[in-house]
């Protein structure tokens, strides 16, 4: 080798090397879905208890993740409150705090089984994640600040920001942010969380602050959380029209724009995995978690012949309040060879259940229609 093809084999593989650190998951276990902004994928597969581990959370970042000092941070809360408030974290932590187990769901959780492929991160099963959130109570702050009767909604505003492109572009650089009704924002599921499962939140978390809205899709709950805006009229920002928004039939069919909101009931298999090889004539149990947002889960059923006869499955552990819940089904796998395709589905405890195919109407979120798991039994 000439010293111009060393220099050439130096540079590819200096190079090599950044792209491999660069697309490499930052906790093990986790799938890249994009390397910069981070968004990584847990490993649903891997489920074996209610709690999902810090490092194993998934990770979904729309910007940059924002330098924020904890010395000098302040949260601003402002608009139509009687005491604007500007709260240092140490202040935030004064308050009396709450400890509750929550689960979050991206709303493009399930994203790659959408047919035709939609834009959008391509989550499989792994972007949810139930953790133990430590914080304060958003209505503790609104009532401190004294949010004005007339308030209607409350906008959750994040540090992190950044400019859209696209078909619809955002107008110039923007903010992270979402609004909730004002009824929401004081109810008890709903935290300003600056602990998860009792440790200081990761920069990737949402650190110094995040919140945490109980039973909601994940995009409302704001990270890097830096103002909060009180309103008397409806929020119309980018990230509940042009995205993270489902039409709604009415008015005779019409369609319109809405904002998600709560999530909806759900079931996924952990085990088996899709594609995986299961041992004939053997039991096999078969797991997952359900889910269903604002609702109890009710039941989960399985299909082992790919959706003509369901068998309830056994939930486990204590059913909790806006978290997810194990269950269990024990497989006695036919001694016949070949391919086997699997489903799971819940219904929650007002009877609602997941729909057999997907809905066009919520664009490319929402996603809780039957998604099959498909194995071999050998």
């Amino acid at each position: 080798m000439n010293r111009r093809d060393a220099i050439k084999a130096t540079a590819l593989v200096a190079l090599a090397t950044r792209v491999v650190a660069q697309d490499a998951p930052r906790a093990p276990g986790l799938t890249v879905r994009m390397a910069e902004p981070q968004n990584l994928e847990s490993a649903f597969g891997d489920l074996n208890s209610v709690v999902t581990p810090n490092e194993q959370f998934f990770i979904r970042s729309h910007f940059a993740v924002p330098k924020v000092d904890p010395k000098s941070y302040r949260l601003m809360v402002e608009g139509a409150v009687e005491n604007p408030l500007e709260l240092t974290l140490a202040d935030i932590q004064a308050m009396p705090s709450v400890t509750m187990p929550l689960t979050l769901e991206c709303a493009g959780n399930g994203r790659v089984f959408l047919v035709p492929a939609a834009r959008g991160l391509q989550w499989q099963f792994g972007a949810v994640g139930n953790a133990e959130w430590t914080g304060v109570p958003l209505a503790a702050i609104l009532e401190k600040a004294k949010a004005k009767a007339s308030a209607v909604e409350v906008i959750l505003v994040g540090a992190d920001k950044g400019m859209i492109a696209g078909d619809n572009p955002s107008p110039g650089p923007i903010a992270f942010d979402r609004s909730i009704a004002i009824a929401k924002a004081k109810k008890p599921e709903v935290i300003l969380a600056y602990k998860q499962n009792g440790e200081a939140l990761s920069a990737s978390h949402g650190f110094p602050l995040r919140a945490v809205i109980g039973g909601w899709y994940g995009m409302a709950s704001v990270k890097w959380l830096s103002r909060i805006i009180v309103t008397e009229k409806p929020y119309d920002g980018f990230w509940q029209t042009f995205d993270y928004a489902t039409y709604e039939r009415r008015d005779g069919g019409l369609a319109s724009l809405v904002p998600i909101t709560s999530m909806l009931p759900k079931a996924q298999i952990a085990r088996p995995l899709i594609g995986e090889v299961v041992p004939a004539g053997k039991a096999y149990t078969v797991r997952g978690s359900a889910w269903a947002g604002e609702t109890a889960v009710g039941k989960v059923e399985v299909s082992l012949d790919g959706g003509k006869i369901w068998i309830e499955a056994k939930l486990v552990g204590e059913a909790k309040p806006f978290c997810w819940q194990m269950w269990t089904f024990v497989w006695d796998v036919p001694n016949a060879t070949g391919p086997a395709k699997l489903l799971c589905r819940c219904t929650d405890a007002a009877g609602k259940g997941q729909p057999e195919k997907r809905d066009p109407d919520r664009r490319t979120y929402a996603i809780n229609h039957l998604v099959p798991v498909e194995v071999t039994i050998r």
